[in-house]
């Protein structure tokens, strides 16, 4: 079995904890149906946001949807300039045996300009 990454991003409409957690949630979510995971098999997640976003943890969400062993860290991204605001990005980490091929990554909101080659 190989450990894999699963890339996603999406953007949250305001800087507001509720806005965040549930941009990540939908995120995860996403993520977890266009992969078929359960937490066992998730190795870790890094998850990071936009200078501009400072109201939550998007791990948050993570524990939320009952992800209480799944290794969380949270982290600022660079402050680019002309960099897409308000953006959470995920790296998912997870013990598979697809190959990079059947990965699903997803970027949703205003996010999905960041890799229109995916969509």
């Amino acid at each position: 079995m190989k450990v894999r990454g699963i890339r996603g991003a999406t953007t949250a409409r305001r800087n507001e904890a509720a806005e965040i957690l549930d941009a990540s949630r939908e995120l995860l979510q996403r993520i977890v149906e266009e992969n078929r995971l359960v937490p066992e098999e998730i190795a870790a997640v890094h998850f990071s946001v936009t200078p501009d976003l400072d109201q939550a943890f998007p791990a948050r969400a993570a524990r939320e949807m009952g992800w209480t062993r799944v290794p969380l860290f949270c982290h600022v991204e660079i402050a680019v300039p002309d960099a897409l605001p308000r953006c959470i990005r995920i790296l998912v980490l997870v013990n598979t045996e697809l190959g990079q091929e059947q990965i699903r990554h997803v970027y949703l909101r205003e996010a999905r300009k960041l890799r229109e080659d995916l969509l």
